[in-house]
């Protein structure tokens, strides 16, 4: 069950690119956790996946023998919903919410193709935090590669005049 949850329900068994189906995974939790229109839950919900993401990915190692196995995605999973949150907080109010990807979706592939190429890119320190112990290094490299997609959306959206200067 453990690691079964940390394939993401079993997309991380996709025989290609299973970090880009357990992103798809997690724009799923995003969606979920969207539905709360609360803040207050939305913070919750990213803290509980970092959590269990951080215990079941390094589940995932010991159960596979292998270092950061290419199957294990739940830390694309618990890290997508990081990659909105200042397109969230400039942009969107709770009340907002139930309508954010048919409003939002050519934003939202944006933020799925950054999430994917600087979690397979890799920049400082993205890379280097995979060297931390066991599921701590699976999930924090995908964390910061949320941060540097909420930096290119925010300079963005700077540039697009909708966060001011």
């Amino acid at each position: 069950m453990k690691l079964w949850i940390a394939q993401g329900l079993g997309a991380g068994r996709a025989p290609v690119a299973p970090g880009t189906f357990g992103s798809v995974v997690g724009v799923g939790w995003f969606f979920l956790l969207l539905s709360s229109h609360s803040w207050i839950w939305f913070v919750i919900g990213n803290i509980a996946a970092f959590a269990l993401s951080v215990w079941l990915c390094g589940e995932g190692e010991k159960i596979l023998q292998k270092r950061d196995p290419g199957s294990v995605v739940l830390d694309e999973i618990a890290a997508m919903p990081l990659c909105f949150t200042v397109w969230m907080l400039a942009a969107a109010t709770p009340r907002d919410w139930p309508g954010f990807f048919a409003r939002y979706w050519p934003g939202t592939l944006i933020v799925f193709a950054l999430f994917r190429l600087f979690d397979v890119w890799k920049p400082w320190p993205v890379r280097q935090s995979q060297a931390l112990p066991g599921g701590w290094g699976v999930t924090i490299d995908d964390t910061l590669a949320a941060v540097y997609v909420n930096v290119v959306m925010g300079a963005g959206l700077i540039f697009l005049g909708v966060l001011s200067r």
